[in-house]
């Protein structure tokens, strides 16, 4: 079997408009993931997405995992596969795996050939959910490649030649007549920059971008998701309109209590002088719980909805 394929034609896939279930309550509430909807995992190096990657391989629905481990640690492999994802997460996986010591068209062609996995479960008519560890690896393997063959460098030394294999890559999952290919890509941004080049590239062309914090990493706070910086472009397509607005009430208290921090945090902030703060601050342990979550635990999509739906009821509607 080849490893190119026909990308499906824009006119000829199916609308996304049926929520993924992942297992994860900060992804399925508030950063919904579609089915067929292509999401990207932006963090810096050991910030948790392998972590959050065998959350998901766990808790989803999806009938079928292809797991992608490019350019990796050889040490982490066997520890993923044993430990994070575990027999429960490999019973419904196939993992393809090109460590970081491997040549770079090894590298290259593991991400092709998970992708091309995926997509011939997709042609049967299944819903298949493809993770990617990492996409900037994938880069850097083609940067190699490039510059070997005489390319010039350009943006941060990777030639013009990365990018365009960035969208022929990301463009292959997605949505079908019949099935689909959800793709989750992880981005190591570098030294936390999320604006370097190959993680505003894939930003550009993913439907979508989890951003992990290294702050909420160092306090223990997992999965450590940044809700108000993380946004998913079919979440509103894929929700009831009902749902949407309990995201956002949540969403509103966050956004409050980031902007009153400094003041939060020198005792300067008058309770009363915003009823949203004063809901965050009252309310913070239940706020935090509702987001943290334990590797082991994986919350059904009904149930997770169910417990914003009692947090934003406590917090008042946050109007």
């Amino acid at each position: 079997m080849p490893l190119d394929h026909d990308v499906p034609p824009a006119m000829n896939r199916a609308r996304i408009d049926t929520p993924l279930q992942t297992g994860v309550r900060a992804l399925d509430t508030l950063t919904t993931v579609g089915r067929g909807q292509r999401l990207g995992l932006f963090a810096g190096s050991g910030v948790g997405k392998s972590s959050l990657l065998s959350m998901v391989a766990r808790g989803t629905e999806a009938e079928v995992s292809v797991i992608a481990l490019v350019g990796e640690r050889g040490r982490e492999v066997r520890e993923f596969l044993d430990d994070d994802l575990g027999p429960e997460g490999l019973a419904r996986s196939i993992v393809v795996v090109s460590t970081s010591d491997e040549p770079a068209l090894m590298r290259l062609r593991a991400a092709f050939t998970a992708t091309r996995i995926a997509e011939s479960f997709r042609d049967r008519g299944a819903h298949v959910l493809l993770m990617m560890d990492s996409l900037t690896r994938v880069a850097m393997a083609q940067r190699e490649i490039g510059l070997s063959a005489g390319e010039p460098p350009a943006t941060r030394g990777y030639p013009p030649s990365t990018f365009a294999l960035l969208a022929r890559l990301l463009e292959r999952a997605g949505t079908a007549e019949a099935g689909s290919v959800t793709g989750i890509y992880t981005v190591l941004v570098d030294g936390d920059d999320h604006n370097e080049p190959v993680a505003d590239a894939a930003r550009s062309i993913l439907d979508g971008h989890v951003v992990l914090d290294r702050k909420l990493a160092v306090m223990g706070h997992y999965p450590p998701i940044d809700v108000l910086g993380s946004v998913s472009r079919v979440a509103s397509k894929v929700n009831p309109r009902e749902r949407t607005e309990w995201a956002a009430s949540l969403r509103r208290v966050l956004a409050a209590r980031k902007a009153a921090q400094d003041l939060i945090d020198v005792g300067a902030y008058q309770r009363g002088s915003n009823p949203l703060v004063d809901a965050a601050l009252d309310h913070r342990g239940e706020i935090d719980a509702f987001l943290s979550q334990h590797l082991d635990d994986q919350t059904p999509l009904d149930v997770a909805w169910a417990q914003l739906a009692r947090l934003t009821t406590i917090l008042g509607g946050a109007r």
